[in-house]
């Protein structure tokens, strides 16, 4: 056996002027938990998916089980032993587990013998611990079960390297722990995991060892054994960072925002908001908490106008502003968003940093006069935006999408904030940041929410959440559970709420 079962060996690979592997070299030990952390653009997901096949190296060379290997699609790192279990998953919901299991696979023959495959599935199923009925329905699985689908899917196409993306930001508090000890099994089994997160604490608590890349760069390669996460934070970002931002708790004021009673259906006209109520008050962070699809994105763009609500109203300072348009609600009222997809919701990729600097206001003075732009205004503006928020870029003209996740979101926190809003609505701000970025954005919650703005927070992320907020709600299934102040809201109470347990009095928000 050899020393290694995985070995990207000096892999390069290069977006025009912009190196983003340079030369990398990653040994994965066989039976082991490898983790590998860096910042936003450090050059994590194109080694991944160099990998996994999505992308071509300029130069290196792939071994799996010392053997050199050629992979020019996810099916040729399928048939090299080599599966990846993505954030949003890959199946048919309307389909059954089994179905779902046997797509995509090679020699099924002429006929389809479904009964056949569920009795292997189940088996396979029973010996990782998994529990799962081969012949349920996808779709009313929950999220944490979809993804122990996507799991088992690898095994049974006879994968042993398996690469997992955040494949915590989907759970529950409740369910980490269990998807940890599964882990541990399949390591135990013999099978190797590749674990792509910006969790420390996860880390730690599970995997073997670590690589940490820089600018593109492996910078340190090392046993957790080794580490605690102030040392893996500053190998990530090269200087101290606070890994968690606390704050002391303030006195709220008066209720800025009122939703009284508020409904909206999703895309498919369903329920996604079920009768809510919340008041937003003056000088606080109200968390809203949450598995990623009850109705926290519905939450979002109803209050920043982008969609409808059904029945119910929206009072700012006691003015209804149900009716008001987007722009309304930024311009006149004052309504910030930070949404939850930035690429699809807060930036155009292809146009550049000082246009996306300016995406909400480029129609306004100073930077249009009589129907016509002024780029001269409006580049000065952005450089100014970020020179303030320390994007890092390579001018104010390059096209916003080859700038890292984090300096993304750092130009529509600059963007939104540049008006000095009177509430703020940030969704899912720190998803997929790195521990730099998460104290910067973080701090900048902070800082509103003392300057008097009424921050409404919506995150997956629990602990991230419960470091900034002075009250946390939860939702589930369109329902409000429950509003409990910070000193009462602990991971395992907001769990519970998470998953639908109804808490023992009613709240109110």
């Amino acid at each position: 056996m050899t020393e290694y079962k995985l070995l990207l060996d000096d892999i390069s690979k290069s977006f025009g002027a912009t190196r983003a592997n340079d030369r990398v070299t990653l040994a994965v030990r066989p039976g082991s938990v490898h983790a590998i952390l860096g910042e936003n653009g450090a050059g994590k997901s194109t080694l991944m998916n160099i990998l996994y096949g999505l992308y071509r190296p300029d130069s290196g060379r792939i071994l799996v089980d010392g053997r050199e290997v050629e992979i020019h699609s996810p099916r040729d790192a399928l048939d090299a032993g080599i599966g990846m279990v993505h954030q949003h998953f890959m199946l048919v919901t309307q389909l059954s587990v089994v179905e779902n299991i046997v797509l995509g696979m090679k020699r099924l023959g002429l006929q389809l013998n479904l009964a056949a495959h569920s009795r292997a599935l189940e088996e396979l199923s029973q010996s990782f611990g998994f529990d799962i009925d081969p012949w349920a329905e996808v779709g009313k699985l929950s999220v944490g079960m979809q993804q122990r689908v996507e799991i088992l899917k690898l095994l049974y196409h006879e994968a042993d390297i398996l690469i997992l993306d955040e494949p915590t930001s989907v759970l529950t508090p409740g369910e980490i722990g269990p998807f940890f000890d599964l882990l541990r099994r399949l390591r135990d089994a013999g099978r190797t995991i590749i674990l792509i997160t910006h969790k420390l604490d996860e880390v730690m608590a599970i995997a073997d060892r670590v690589t940490v890349m820089q600018d593109g760069k492996v910078k340190s390669e090392l046993s957790t054994e080794e580490a605690d996460t102030d040392m893996l934070a500053h190998l990530m970002v090269g200087r101290e960072v606070m890994v968690r931002v606390r704050h002391p708790n303030r006195s709220p004021g008066a209720t800025m925002l009122r939703l009284e009673k508020i409904s909206v259906a999703d895309a498919r006209g369903l329920p996604a908001l079920d009768v809510v109520s919340i008041d937003l008050r003056a000088g606080e962070v109200l968390g809203i908490a949450g598995v990623d699809g009850n109705g926290q994105a519905e939450l979002a763009r109803v209050i920043a106008g982008l969609v409808p609500a059904q029945s119910g109203r929206l009072l700012l300072e006691g003015v209804d502003i149900t009716g008001a348009g987007v722009a309304e609600r930024l311009q006149r009222f004052g309504i910030a968003y930070v949404p939850e997809d930035r690429h699809r919701d807060g930036l155009v990729l292809d146009a550049s940093v000082a246009q996306n600097a300016v995406l909400r206001r480029y129609r306004s003075p100073p930077f249009a006069r009589m129907g016509f732009f002024r780029p001269a205004m409006i580049r000065d503006h952005a450089q100014r935006l970020a020179d303030s928020y320390s994007v890092r870029m390579q001018s104010v003209d390059q096209p916003i999408r080859f700038l890292s996740g984090g300096n993304q979101q750092k130009v529509i926190l600059a963007r939104e904030l540049d008006g000095e809003p009177r509430v703020l609505v940030v969704a899912q701000p720190t998803k997929g940041l790195d521990v730099g970025a998460i104290e910067f954005v973080q701090s900048e919650i902070i800082a509103q929410r003392d300057r008097g703005v009424a921050v409404l927070y919506i995150s997956t992320e629990l602990e991230h959440l419960l470091d900034v907020a002075d009250r946390v709600g939860v939702l589930y299934r369109g329902h409000l559970m429950d509003v409990l102040p910070a000193e009462d809201a602990s991971a395992e109470r907001v769990g519970l709420l998470m998953a639908g347990v109804a808490p023992q009095r009613a709240g109110a928000a």
